[in-house]
Formats: C-alpha cells, sequence, structure tokens
C-alpha cells in the first residue's frame, strides 16, 4: 500500500482547511472535543510538543470515491475542490482551526455537554512563567469577550476590546496566523504605556520567541495513502489509527460513496427500515443487516453471470470487503428484493412463534432467510419446500450455530438451502450438523440463549393455551395478555426448606431450567402467585370458571404432566416434561435429541446462580379473589 509521509506546517494546514483543500470524507461524525480539551491542545502546541500524526487520503482514486465536507467552521470559506481527505485528525484540526484560523468563536461545550462558543486567548505573564503550568497561560472566553460571575451580575474579566485585551496581556490566539494583524496587536500593546515602552517591547520579544514562535512555526507529521489505495485498506487503517475509538460502520462508507454519485443511502435505508419496523421483531434491525442481505443476493447473481468453471466464479459473500464493493447499480437493483424477503421472514417468525425482537433467537439469522425468501420467491410458501426451511431455521437456533463469526454460514447457507429445497440437493451443513443435547435442557435459564428463546417460542408455535384466558397464545393474543415467560413449580414453592434439612425443596438448576418455565399471561402468573401447583391450579379452575378436565387439557398444551403437577410432584413433572419438550426439539430439527444423563448430575453441580428474575417478586404475589 503505497503512502508518503511529509510534514507540514500547522499555518500551511489551517491555511488549505480553510480554501478546501483538506475535506473530511463525508462518513466522518461530527467534531465534539470540549473546551478543556481545546485548551489543553492549544497548551501542547505552544510548548511546542508532539500532538499526534495526521492520516490523509489522496483524492481521485479509481477503487476509492468518497464524497467529501469542509471541516466544521470552514464551510464558508471553502473555494477549492479537496485534494486530500483528512482520515485520522478531525478533532485536533478542527479545534486548531476554529480557535487560530477562524474569525467566529470556537462552537464547542462544557463537560456536562452544555453547548458553548469560546474564544482562546493566552495570557503572557503565566505564558512565560513555569512551562508545567502552561495549561493555566490557556484562557477561554465567551462569546462576547466577557467573563461574568454571581449569575452575570458582574464582569471578571473583560476583553471585548483591542485596547483591553492589551492592558490585561491577554493574546488573541485566533490571529496568531495573520503576521499583520499580531503585529498590529503588538504595537497597541507597547504603545499602551508611553513611560514603559522598552519595558513592554522586552516582554513581547520574550513572548514572542519563547511562545508564539512555538505556534507560527508548529510543523505536524502527516502520513498520506496515495490515490491508488483499496477501499478495503483505506477503511481498514481508519480503524486502526482513529483516535476517536469509534468503529466505522460499512453502511456509513457506503452512504458516503454513493453520495458522490448522488444517491441518498442514508434516506434510502430510513425509509425501508420505518417499513420493516412495523414488525415488532425489526425494532433492532440494523443497517448493517440490511447490507448483508443485499451483498448476498449481489454476489450470488454476479456468480451466476459468471462463465467458466464454477470454481473461478466470484463466491457469494457478505463480508466487510464484499459489502464495500457493491456498487449503486447493484444495491438499487437488490435492496427492493432485500426488503421483500425481510418482510417475508418477519410473518416466518410470527407463525412460528416469535413476536417480538427480544424473543428473536439470532437476529444474524434474519439475513440469510430474507435472502433465500428474495432467491427462491413465492415458491418458498409451498408446503414441502416451507417445511424444509422451517427445519433448517430450528436447526440454526436449537443447534446453536449463529452465535458466532457467521458471514461464512451465512453465504454458504443461502446456496445449499437455495439447491436443497428448489434442486432436492444434499442437506445443508446447518442441518446436518445441527444436535441438541437433553443435558443443554438444564442450562437453558435466561434469554441470553438462543435455545432457550426457540423452546420458549416452539410451545406457543404448537398452540399452547393460556391457563387463565384459555385462548391460544398467538399474535393476536401475545401482546394483550402480556405473555412472558415465567415459572410453573413457583420459585418462592422451589426455594422452601424441606424441614430439618435445611435444603429447598428443588435445587436451583432445575428450577431455573426451561424445563420449569413456560409461556402465559400476566393476569395467569399473578393468579399463580408463589403458591403450590396443588393449590392454583384449583384457583384457575375458579377464576377461569372451568373443571379440572378441561384444565387439565389446557396444561397438556404446555406439555406439562397435569397429575404431577396436581400432586405437588416436581421430580415427576421435571422427568416427564423434559423428556416431551426433547421430543418437541427432535421434531422441531428433524432429528432426535442426544441423551447424555451421565453428565446432567455435573451441571447441576456447576450450577452458577444465573437467573432471569422476571417473576421473582410476582411468585409472592397474594391476589385476592
Amino acid at each position: 500500500m503505497p503512502f508518503e509521509s511529509p510534514d507540514y506546517r500547522l499555518d500551511e494546514l489551517m491555511r488549505d482547511v480553510g480554501n478546501g483543500k483538506i475535506q473530511l470524507p463525508d462518513f466522518q461524525r461530527e467534531w465534539k472535543w470540549d473546551d478543556d480539551r481545546i485548551a489543553g491542545l492549544l497548551a501542547s502546541v505552544s510548548l511546542g510538543h508532539p500532538v499526534g500524526v495526521l492520516m490523509m487520503l489522496e483524492v481521485g482514486g479509481t477503487d476509492v470515491n468518497f464524497a467529501a465536507k469542509p471541516l466544521s467552521g470552514a464551510e464558508t470559506k471553502a473555494t477549492h475542490e479537496p485534494e486530500r481527505l483528512l482520515l485520522d485528525g478531525q478533532q485536533r484540526m478542527t479545534s486548531f482551526f476554529q480557535a487560530l484560523a477562524s474569525d467566529r468563536p470556537v462552537e464547542t461545550s462544557d463537560g456536562r455537554r452544555k453547548r458553548l462558543q469560546r474564544w482562546y486567548y493566552l495570557n503572557m505573564a503565566k505564558a512565560l512563567a513555569d512551562p508545567g503550568d502552561r495549561e493555566e497561560a490557556i484562557i477561554s472566553v465567551p462569546a462576547d469577550h466577557i467573563v461574568r460571575r454571581d449569575f452575570g451580575r458582574s464582569v471578571e474579566l473583560d476583553l471585548s476590546t483591542p485596547d483591553k485585551e492589551c492592558r490585561a496581556e491577554m493574546f488573541p490566539l485566533s490571529g496568531v496566523f495573520d503576521s499583520a494583524s499580531t503585529n498590529r496587536w503588538m504595537a497597541r500593546y507597547v504603545r499602551l504605556d508611553e513611560g514603559g515602552i522598552p519595558e513592554r517591547f522586552d516582554l513581547w520579544n520574550r513572548f514572542q520567541q519563547e511562545v508564539l514562535a512555538n505556534l507560527t512555526t508548529y510543523v505536524v507529521p502527516v502520513i498520506v495513502l496515495t490515490k491508488e489505495t483499496p477501499k478495503e485498506a483505506v477503511c481498514n487503517v481508519f480503524e486502526k489509527v482513529n483516535t476517536g475509538g469509534v468503529a466505522l460502520d460499512v453502511f456509513e462508507l457506503l452512504t458516503a460513496t454513493y453520495a458522490s454519485e448522488d444517491f441518498r443511502l442514508k434516506d434510502d435505508w430510513h425509509a425501508r427500515e420505518k417499513r420493516l419496523r412495523r414488525h415488532k421483531v425489526y425494532s433492532t434491525l440494523k443497517s448493517s443487516d440490511f447490507l448483508q442481505a443485499v451483498s448476498l443476493l449481489a454476489t450470488q447473481a454476479r456468480r451466476f453471470a459468471g462463465t467458466g468453471p464454477a470454481s473461478d466464479a466470484p463466491g457469494v459473500s457478505c463480508k466487510r470487503k464484499d459489502i464495500l464493493r457493491l456498487s449503486r447499480a447493484e444495491y438499487e437493483k437488490w435492496a427492493k428484493r432485500a426488503e421483500k424477503g425481510f418482510d417475508w421472514a418477519a410473518t416466518f417468525l410470527a407463525q412460528e412463534g416469535i413476536f417480538t425482537a427480544a424473543d428473536v433467537p439470532y437476529r444474524t439469522q434474519m439475513v440469510p432467510l430474507a435472502a433465500i425468501r428474495a432467491t427462491i420467491g413465492d415458491q418458498i410458501d409451498n408446503l414441502g419446500t416451507y417445511d424444509r426451511i422451517r427445519q433448517w431455521y430450528w436447526c440454526g437456533v436449537l443447534g446453536e450455530l449463529y452465535g458466532g463469526a457467521i458471514e461464512t454460514r451465512f453465504a454458504r447457507d443461502l446456496e445449499q438451502v437455495v439447491d436443497w429445497v428448489t434442486n432436492d440437493g444434499p442437506l445443508p451443513g446447518t442441518v446436518s450438523a445441527a444436535s441438541f443435547s437433553s443435558s443443554r435442557l438444564l442450562t437453558l435459564r435466561t434469554r441470553n440463549s438462543a435455545a432457550y428463546k426457540g423452546i420458549y417460542a416452539l410451545l406457543m408455535r404448537e398452540g399452547c393455551l393460556d391457563w387463565q384466558k384459555h385462548k391460544t397464545i398467538s399474535l393476536a393474543s401475545f401482546f394483550d395478555y402480556r405473555i412472558d415467560i415465567h415459572h410453573i413449580f413457583p420459585k418462592a414453592w422451589c426455594n422452601r426448606l424441606r424441614g430439618d434439612q435445611r435444603t429447598p425443596y428443588v435445587d436451583a438448576a432445575r428450577r431455573e431450567s426451561i424445563v420449569n418455565k413456560t409461556a402465559i399471561s400476566f393476569d395467569t402468573n399473578r393468579s399463580i402467585g408463589g403458591r403450590p401447583p396443588s393449590e392454583y391450579v384449583v384457583r384457575l379452575e375458579r377464576k377461569a370458571g372451568v373443571d379440572a378436565a378441561l384444565l387439565d387439557q389446557v396444561l397438556g398444551s404446555h406439555y406439562v404432566n397435569p397429575a404431577a403437577l396436581r400432586a405437588d410432584d416436581f421430580e415427576a413433572f421435571f422427568s416427564d416434561r423434559k423428556e416431551r419438550l426433547l421430543e418437541l426439539i427432535g421434531f422441531a430439527m428433524g432429528k432426535p435429541a442426544n441423551k447424555d444423563e451421565d453428565v446432567i448430575d455435573q451441571e447441576l453441580a456447576l450450577y452458577d446462580g444465573e437467573t432471569e428474575d422476571l417473576d421473582e417478586l410476582q411468585d409472592l404475589v397474594d391476589v385476592d379473589d
């Protein structure tokens, strides 16, 4: 990667920032340094101390064509097309320009982020004193040049005229690079006291030589990436050196690239995002998710359009470098299909018992699902095709295969699932590799686990009924009934001690396991409270106005053994429900769960107390009839 490493004088950089030869790539965030940090920067330069290297990029490259924007404060002065884009050093360069080379006060903030306008001065006496106290010599004053105290009732420092600046021996840093302005200020300062001209002239010479010269001759080291540098290299370098510490989003990079072609990607995405977020499962959908789906579709199209052996064709991918290579035409061509794919995927999730973003097992799995739908089209709703899509989806969830670095899996699943459902090809790797072990049920305790959310959804998919409302939990009732996942054997009951043994009825690991939880309404959970199951089932019969036989059917829709519940027999309940949930999981994955009962005791011993505590307080509620 070719680059140059010249040194530039600070006044030269300020000139090029002002005339627009140095600008920012459009993806750079707005500057945000506060008053104290700017003062510290100015103090360092006035001492001649290094303040870091700048990183720039030559414009005009064939691979990199970012839209540019002037630095904050230079918008009205820029008269040239940009020659270099500032990749690293925005905060420093903007601070320098606004404080030293602008005719306007600096737009900054205080430590509480209250917006301020400030001019910066050098206190001559303090600047010539101990260099270790140089920061105390940098004085910032409000836009009217007057420092007030007592809530504005009295004036502490008035620098509103040049004469007042000179009497206070406060040199305005805004004119430090304007030699004519500096000379006029010096002449006014020296002549202010006719009787002390020699002494004042000597003081000025010391100030100019020991302090101002550090500013006017300050040299900044710069690394300039040449125009031959490829886009992904520029982005990689930016992330490695950016002193702001904020990762650069691929969406922002494409936004800057497309802006140079007069296409506002941000506006396009916001319109699509608004439409997609009508589905509650997409409240956390990211722009990068959408771009990954578009990249999958675009690279797949390139592969199909290739000639020669398949091994020579470009690969299907949605990695960062491939997203950055998306042309505007490709984005516009595939974005609409990707949006339809996501729209369909939201309906798919609802049919699978997933209604909110918090309950989506893997947000990332929506990317290949949307791309698969965009590729297959309406055929995906055919019964046989749909069943295979369901199997692939649940293998990914219950096999917990979408939790790591998954871009490669995205591409592989798109190719393999499409081939499987349209050409009866071999099983996709996600389906063949997925497995679920019976001991995993003991470690599924919170929504941090995709499989935990998956089992919760599967129960609703299979048509479980609310225990008190006696209606199927579906999209139509989920939000009205405030459905959530709660303990079956209440936490308070499980924690009761067994006589003199001083041990709880139920160990914490099994108490918090997904086996002891199910989807019920807020009202049902309040009716349960912390009561023993043998008591609350009777209470539910009375509240719902049903007999025991009908309530037992409702309990059975949750894969719960009513007899064990009515007998407060946790051991029988847990053993029976564990087996039923394993059958449910096996059905969803299209393969039986692995039995590894020998590790269950080990899992119980290793339990770390993790709990979701969604109904810890409600378990203790005693609701009056």
